[in-house]
């Protein structure tokens, strides 16, 4: 998967918030099972990793947005 579009980007960066958010919530919440909770914890990592690299990929792609104003 790779950002084609500015809608692409857009989009990758709220589900990036969202999954940054979930992290820090399995960090503050109480573990029924720690391993569980561990193994989820890599896993949204591993995602967030992967959404950032994409967002920097594309953006040394792009050029310099325009500043409106």
């Amino acid at each position: 998967m790779s950002i084609q579009t500015r809608q692409q980007l857009e989009n990758t960066q709220k589900k990036l918030r969202l999954l940054e958010e979930r992290c820090q919530e399995l960090d503050t919440e109480p573990a029924a099972n720690p391993h569980v909770r561990e193994l989820t914890r890599r896993s949204l990592r591993k995602l967030i990793n992967q959404m950032k690299e994409e967002v920097a990929c594309f953006e040394s792609r792009s050029p310099a947005p325009v500043s409106k104003g």
